[in-house]
C-alpha cells in the first residue's frame, strides 16, 4: 500500500506514543507494517534525497500533534504522550486531522505564527494547514507550504536552543548579533565576557573599530515556563549604568513578564528584549544555526526575449 498522507497517519502516530514509543524512529516500522507498506515504498525518498516518504509524513504527523499538546517533547528526538493526548485516545475518535486539532488553542496559535508577515488578503495565508488541493494555485500552495515549513523550523531551532549550554548559548547570541550587522558584522568585534564574575554581562559587540561605541549583552537559558521578570531586566540595567553603556540586548530562551517590557520602554538606555520565540524567528531569518536542504526554482517567460525589440 502506499505510504498515506501524515492526516491519517496522526491518530495511529498518537496512539504508538501512547503505548510507549518514545520517538519518529520508534513508529515508522510499526507504521510501516500497521498500513502494509512495502519495503520499496517504505525506502522511496521524498525529493530531496535526505529521508524516506514514510519517516517525512509520520515525522510532519508527529509535528501537527505536538503542536496541539498532545505530545511534549522534554529533549531532542524525545516524545511522550500528555494528559490532553491520553484523553483524547480515550474518546476513540475516528480519525485526526487538521480539522480536529483546530479545536486546540496551542494548534490554533501556532496556525497564526505561522502567518506572520502575509498579508491578511494574501490566499496562501488562509490556506497553510490545508492538503493541497485544486482550489489552490501552484504559488499560494507553495507559498502556504513555506510558511508551514518555517513555522515548524522556528519550534525546532527553539528545541536546539534549548539543547546547548549556557557557554554555548551566550555565543549563539553573539553570531547572531554579528549576522544582523552590529559590529559591522566582523565576528572580531564580538565577545563574550568570562564565565563568572562577569557583572551580569555576557558579552559585548563593538560597533566600531575603535571600541567607542558597543552594545552589551545579557544571556540567560531558562525553562520555557521560567520567566524573567522585572527585576532581572533591572539588574542588567544596573551591569549598563555601571560600565557607563547606553544600549544593551537581553535575550532569553523563555518570555518576559509584561512589568519587564513596561521597565525598558520607561529607561534611558536603549535595551531590547529578545525572548525565546523571537530568537529562533531572528536565527532563521539571518541563517544562524539552519543550513539549505533543497532550492526549488521557479522560472516564467522571459516576454522580453520573445518580442520584436530582440531582432536586430
Amino acid at each position: 500500500m502506499p505510504v498515506p498522507d501524515y492526516e491519517t497517519l496522526m491518530l495511529p502516530v498518537l496512539r504508538l506514543f501512547a503505548s510507549g514509543a518514545r520517538s519518529v524512529s520508534d513508529c515508522v516500522p510499526r507504521i510501516k507494517a500497521e498500513f502494509g507498506i512495502s519495503d520499496e515504498e517504505a525506502q522511496e525518498l521524498i525529493p530531496s534525497g535526505r529521508i524516506t516518504v514514510l519517516q517525512s509524513r509520520t515525522h510532519w504527523a508527529r509535528t501537527y500533534l505536538s503542536k496541539a499538546g498532545l505530545l511534549h517533547s522534554p529533549s531532542r528526538n524525545l516524545h511522550v504522550i500528555t494528559d490532553k493526548g491520553r484523553a483524547l485516545i480515550d474518546q476513540n475518535p475516528a480519525r485526526i486531522d487538521n480539522a480536529l486539532l483546530a479545536q486546540f488553542d496551542e494548534f490554533a496559535e501556532w496556525v497564526q505564527r505561522s502567518k506572520v508577515g502575509a498579508a491578511e488578503d494574501d490566499a496562501a495565508s488562509q490556506t497553510l494547514l490545508t492538503v493541497v488541493d485544486d482550489s489552490q494555485t501552484p504559488d499560494d500552495a507553495m507559498e502556504a507550504a513555506n510558511a508551514i515549513l518555517n513555522a515548524a523550523l522556528v519550534d525546532q531551532l527553539g528545541e536546539a536552543i534549548r539543547s546547548v549550554t549556557p557557554q554555548r548559548f551566550e555565543r549563539l547570541i553573539l553570531d547572531l548579533l554579528i549576522a544582523m550587522g552590529y559590529g559591522g558584522g566582523d565576528i572580531e568585534n564580538g565577545r563574550m565576557t568570562k564565565a563568572s564574575g562577569d557583572g551580569g554581562i555576557d558579552g559585548i559587540i563593538n560597533e566600531d573599530a575603535l571600541g567607542l561605541d558597543a552594545v552589551y549583552v545579557q544571556a540567560k537559558k531558562y525553562a520555557t515556563d521560567n520567566t524573567v521578570g522585572r527585576p532581572d531586566v533591572q539588574r542588567f540595567v544596573g551591569s549598563l549604568t555601571g560600565e557607563g553603556a547606553s544600549k544593551g540586548v537581553f535575550v532569553t530562551t523563555s518570555s518576559f513578564s509584561r512589568e519587564a517590557r513596561e521597565y525598558v520602554s520607561r529607561i534611558q538606555q536603549r535595551v531590547v528584549l529578545i525572548d525565546g520565540l523571537a530568537l529562533a524567528q531572528l536565527l532563521l531569518k539571518h541563517g544562524v544555526g539552519v543550513r539549505e536542504r533543497a532550492i526549488y526554482v521557479i522560472k516564467d517567460v522571459d516576454h522580453d526575449y520573445f518580442s520584436d525589440s530582440e531582432i536586430s
